[in-house]
């Protein structure tokens, strides 16, 4: 399997548990967002607990940032290294 192949299929599947595991329970509103609006209105009243939810839901979301940022930057190396060659 190539690398790049590689880095789609992580990228994937960041996305996919971004969307479920990172969002999940939906209703009313997703977690995530719950525990950043409590987190920055000052976080009073926050438990070890509330935490490491917080780090729970946001772990997908930030291996997809990582992921976006590297497959983005293997796009424009291999545009340069194209543009290179000619």
């Amino acid at each position: 399997m190539k690398e790049t192949d590689r880095l789609q299929s992580k990228l994937i599947f960041a996305l996919v548990a971004s969307l479920t595991l990172g969002l999940a329970p939906f209703l009313p509103e997703p977690h995530l967002i719950g525990k950043l609006r409590w987190l920055w209105g000052g976080g009073h009243g926050m438990q070890v607990a509330d935490y490491f939810d917080l780090v729970m839901h946001g772990a997908p979301w930030l291996f997809l940032v990582y992921y976006l940022i590297k497959w983005g930057f293997r796009k424009v190396n291999s545009r340069s290294e194209f543009k290179s060659r000619d």
